[in-house]
């Protein structure tokens, strides 16, 4: 046929995919399915709680069709459970062009949906139904997200309402936007009422019947259970025979063979835009019978409603999946973190372990610290005698213990920061490398902190003053605290910190054995004269201990500038198991309800178009 009717078009509602079922009115549901809505329910919820917030290739995908299940439930599967007898909804739709809505008002015997050459030309979707049917559609429990109007608007959040005397009750016609509409909005609204749809009427042409897009979502009709009816228009009377054949040939290779099919010969419109009677009278007979059979209804309700139950729980699968993909990143995200700064605390251990941190400054300072060559001379003739040198070379010359301790908090600061920067690039590396966490760098994780090197001034004074209180509480018991007081208390604390640089057995290693292992040595003398040598280990090792506990806070404070990140992204633990459990219940309810066999439920002019 000939027309110059236009497929509506609209934009602005959200992408869909939804079923529906029913019972011929009057019928009795049997007690099972009353747990269909309950489990229907909580999939929504579950449904509604998963997040996808990690960018990675299964996160688009399961957003989309989240929002799709999530449309499918309120749109359609949950109210028609409610309403089982409620009039069948046909969705037409099809391609740019195909004459949907000059199709729809020949069926109803008006122009009720715009039609023209100008795309697009329906702004809102239009609903057409018997006026016995029209209370049903406007309760709004069908698409809720649509505001029902009795005008046309260019709102396409909005449903417009139309009433056709000629249009047998139990039956209705949504005329629906295209499909392949270049604006992604209109595709978004077709998807959405396709989904909402008992059945759908699908219209195409003779010159775009092979088009890619309407076989997609032919297939995924297909493998959701719905009921489908097709329309070949526009169909050159020559060519007839050989269209009509091959697509025939197609729907079968695509196992929708069963599907009816009508085929409408190149034509005329009227002066109201109508096909004539003659040309579409197979098709409105088709629908009048359909109409008048509330079993043949129930079964195409039944065989949609379904097929889309047996859908959600691959769909829901989906979903539950891409959420432990979003736990799975986000751990190895963390790993990559806690790995780059666990290698910073064994770098700062090492360093206490082999004696780097006693070269250069340090060395020399603690050189001046303990003393001359007179010194250590003194050690092998009197080692009693070294408390009162020791006091008396502290007392006398305060400078050299300031410039130990200066020279010790440098070289740890500096160590510090080193470790803290190599592991904040270790770490930025490796989310750099990876789509989640590329998404989630912002340039200062590049380097540590800000504030890093004053909070590690901090620290190591701190330590500092710990080692002092340690030394204090220690030898608390003993006379040379009594006898030396405060200041040897210092000087015996500086000996310490040197002692926790050296090597574990206070063995000089490396460097210092050439050029200071008299010294270091020395430092362990002074120790032991003291506090003996036991009391040195355990000095030292409480000391060591502390100073680690301190770096380890302070590398798990700037290790948590990566792990607040992730820990804000992070979805819920428990949503892939709340997806799963939720599908359980419903596929559970399906098959203790009437809905577990989708059967065909209609067959095509080859049987006269009859419903079966």
């Amino acid at each position: 046929m000939t027309t110059n009717g236009d497929p509506a078009s609209l934009s602005g509602a959200p992408a869909v995919a939804a079923r529906t079922g029913r019972t011929d009115a009057g019928e009795d549901r049997p007690a099972a399915d009353d747990r269909l809505p309950d489990a229907l329910s909580g999939l929504r919820a579950a449904i509604g709680a998963a997040t996808f917030p990690l960018v990675l290739p299964s996160a688009e995908p399961a957003e989309r069709i989240g929002a799709a299940l999530a449309d499918q439930l309120d749109d359609y599967l949950l109210p028609r459970l409610t309403r089982l007898d409620a009039p069948l909804l046909v969705v037409v739709g099809g391609s740019t062009g195909a004459g949907k809505s000059t199709l729809v008002n020949s069926l109803v015997q008006a122009r009720v949906s715009a039609a023209g050459v100008l795309r697009p030309t329906t702004r809102s979707p239009v609903l057409v139904c018997n006026p016995a049917d029209s209370s049903w559609f406007r309760r709004g429990e069908l698409l809720p997200g649509l505001t029902r109007t009795n005008q046309p608007s260019d709102d396409p959040r909005t449903l417009h309402l139309v009433t056709a005397p000629a249009l047998a009750p139990g039956l209705a016609f949504l005329d629906a936007p295209d499909i392949d509409s270049v604006v992604d909005a209109n595709r978004a609204l077709a998807g959405q009422l396709l989904a909402a749809a008992d059945l759908w009427l699908f219209v195409t042409t003779a010159a775009r019947y092979a088009d890619a897009v309407p076989w997609e979502l032919l297939r995924g009709a297909r493998a959701r259970g719905a009921v489908i009816a097709m329309v070949l228009d526009r169909v050159p009377a020559e060519a007839t025979d050989e269209v009509a054949g091959h697509l025939a040939e197609m729907l079968a290779e695509q196992d929708l063979g069963s599907a009816p099919l009508f085929v409408l010969p190149e034509t005329w419109v009227d002066g109201q835009g109508l096909l004539p009677a003659r040309v579409t009278a197979p098709l409105a007979d088709w629908f009048a019978r359909l109409a008048a059979d509330a079993d043949a209804r129930s079964a195409v309700v039944r065989q949609t409603l379904g097929g889309a139950l047996i859908a959600l729980q691959p769909a829901v699968e989906s979903l539950a999946a891409a959420a432990d993909e979003q736990v799975a990143a986000a751990d190895t995200l963390d790993d990559r973190v806690r790995a780059a700064y666990r290698a910073a605390n064994r770098t700062v251990e090492q360093g206490l372990r082999d004696g780097r941190l006693l070269r250069g400054e340090v060395l020399a300072r603690w050189q001046e610290f303990v003393g001359t060559s007179d010194f250590l001379r003194s050690l092998e003739a009197r080692i009693g005698r070294l408390r009162d040198r020791l006091v008396a070379a502290f007392s006398r010359r305060p400078a050299p213990a300031a410039e130990l301790r200066e020279a010790i908090e440098s070289q740890l600061v500096t160590l510090l920061r080193a470790v803290a920067a190599e592991a904040a690039e270790q770490a930025y590396t490796g989310w750099k490398a990876h789509p989640a966490g590329a998404a989630l760098l912002v340039p200062d994780l590049a380097h540590h902190g800000d504030d890093l090197p004053e909070r590690a001034e901090r620290l190591v004074r701190d330590w500092q003053r710990g080692v002092l209180e340690l030394v204090r509480t220690e030898g608390g018991d003993r006379r040379f605290v009594a006898r030396t007081a405060a200041y040897a208390v210092n000087a015996t604390g500086l000996a310490v910190m040197i002692a926790v640089f050296a090597s574990t057995a206070f063995i000089p290693t490396g460097l210092e054995v050439a050029t200071g292992a008299g010294t270091t040595l020395a430092g362990q003398a002074v120790l032991q004269a003291i506090f003996g040598d036991q009391a040195v280990r355990t000095l030292a090792d409480k000391a060591r201990a502390d100073l680690l506990e301190r770096v380890r806070a302070l590398l798990d404070a700037e290790a948590a500038r990566f792990l607040s990140r992730t820990e804000q992204a992070r979805p819920a633990e428990q949503t892939a198991t709340a997806l799963r459990q939720a599908a359980e219940r419903v596929e559970a309810a399906r098959l203790a309800s009437g809905f577990a066999d989708a059967t065909s439920a209609l067959s095509g002019p080859a049987d006269q178009g009859r419903p079966a």
